[in-house]
């Protein structure tokens, strides 16, 4: 598609996957007692886990870098700007109705709220500056 770099599509997934693998070892004790599967990921790491989720970042990398391309976002503050309101009406939302319907565990939701918000400003701010 024009207007998107391939490239930094490619960069912006794995810097999500390596932060994001980052923000989950400092925070493996609290998940492992919130969640009996994050506990079973600690004990045996799963490889096909990890590939699929550096593809599922790098669908989520293609996706932002459509939609900053479309609305021409050109600056690191704008990027970021982009990238709270993403995670405020995606993440954000989702995470809240999980903890409401499906009682989720309040730290264990702002766990992955806070992985989130990471991920998508990382990945907004080198895609947009990466043109």
């Amino acid at each position: 598609m024009r207007g998107i770099n391939y490239w930094a599509v490619l960069i912006a997934a794995f810097a999500a996957f390596v932060l994001s693998t980052a923000w989950y070892i400092g925070f493996a004790k609290q998940r492992a007692q919130l969640s009996p599967a994050a506990a079973a990921d600690m004990r045996r790491p799963q490889p096909a886990k990890m590939v699929l989720e550096i593809a599922r970042n790098i669908v989520l990398a293609f996706v932002l870098a459509y939609f900053i391309s479309r609305l021409g976002t050109a600056d690191w503050l704008g990027a970021i700007k982009f990238a709270l309101l993403a995670w405020l009406g995606f993440p954000f939302l989702l995470l809240t109705g999980s903890v409401m319907w499906e009682n989720v565990p309040l730290k264990l939701a702002a766990i992955h709220a806070g992985d989130w918000l990471l991920k998508l400003v990382v990945m907004s701010v080198i895609l947009c500056r990466w043109r």
